[in-house]
């Protein structure tokens, strides 16, 4: 089993949750920043900066050798700028460096002449999470049928409530309608009583 044969997603997830729990520190800043100028807001996952790194190290593989700004490029994107045409922007450098200096620490990456290029122990690395990857995806398809079931349970409480709600509304323009004939029925006799009154 190859590491292009398994999901590439799940591979990069694997190898986050492998970083984290190798004790790699993040820097200390990866907590404020935006990873590039083109996102709004900062990372939603506290660990984001794992998942850059294994994603990194990925591309490494794939594309080396390859250069921090063909990185920056790849994990850029488009800002949105109001009423004004969407610009693309590279991503932060310094979080590309600073993921390829941890992955040089560890040693799987290296400096070539042209950017960085994968090394044995990385290649060995991959492959081998590549294998543990492949016995987690046999296991996806059970997921899906939970999946369903929760969506079918999700489905089934969304109904109900949309079924009391519905009948509180039929109850509130039941309520409305009757007020609206007995304010009828009142104006009716004020007016009879005042026929009567006249002489």
């Amino acid at each position: 089993m190859g590491i292009f044969d398994v999901p590439a997603g799940l591979l990069i997830e694997e190898m986050a949750k492998d970083f984290k729990a190798q004790g790699i520190e993040r820097p200390a800043w990866s907590m404020f920043i935006k990873t590039g100028r083109h996102r709004e807001r900062t990372p939603d996952r506290d660990d984001w900066f794992y998942f850059r790194m294994a994603s990194i190290m990925y591309r490494v593989y794939k594309d080396g050798p390859v250069g921090t700004e063909a990185l920056r490029t790849y994990y850029g994107g488009r800002k949105n700028r109001g009423t004004k045409r969407h610009h693309f922007y590279k991503a932060s450098g310094k979080i590309v460096r600073s993921c390829l200096q941890q992955l040089e620490k560890l040693g799987y990456v290296k400096k070539a002449k042209k950017g960085r290029v994968i090394t044995g122990k990385g290649q060995s690395y991959l492959n081998k999470k590549s294998k543990e990857v492949a016995a987690i995806a046999k296991k996806q398809p059970e997921k899906p049928v939970k999946q369903a079931k929760a969506e079918e349970e999700k489905s089934g409480e969304e109904k109900a409530v949309a079924a009391e709600l519905k009948r509180k509304e039929d109850e509130l323009r039941q309520k409305e309608k009757a007020k609206e004939e007995e304010r009828k029925k009142e104006q009716k006799r004020e007016e009879k009583k005042k026929e009567e009154a006249q002489p």
